[in-house]
């Protein structure tokens, strides 16, 4: 009887490579996939922040020539920093935006962990 089961049963090098190949498996399954998921999200964000980082200053700068082709025969002389001034305003409007969203973030995570 004993002979039988020594037949069946696998050998120290075969446990060890099979071993190998499921240590070997479950790092790819618990590293490289989630960096492949992290990666999209990365990529997606860069190309967000680059995407911001051109189009804010183009409409601010709208804003800018807008307020001053609209109001040039009004704002002349001393007054000529108003438009400046509203575009001031739109730029601070995005910066509170900006920083109110993540102070929200930040809220919700501490609600979380709690």
């Amino acid at each position: 009887m004993a002979e039988a089961r020594n037949r069946t049963d696998k050998s120290l090098p075969t446990q060890v490579q099979e071993l190998w190949e499921l240590v070997v498996a479950y790092l790819k399954q618990e590293t490289i996939e989630p960096i492949k998921t992290l990666g999209r999200f990365v990529a997606a964000g860069v190309a967000g922040s680059v995407l911001l980082a051109i189009g804010l200053p183009l409409l601010v700068l709208a804003v800018l020539r807008a307020v001053q082709n609209e109001t040039e025969n009004h704002l002349t002389g001393s007054l000529t920093w108003v438009p400046y001034l509203a575009a001031a305003a739109v730029a601070a409007g995005f910066a509170g935006l900006a920083l109110w969203g993540m102070a929200r973030k930040n809220d919700r995570k501490k609600e979380a962990d709690r």
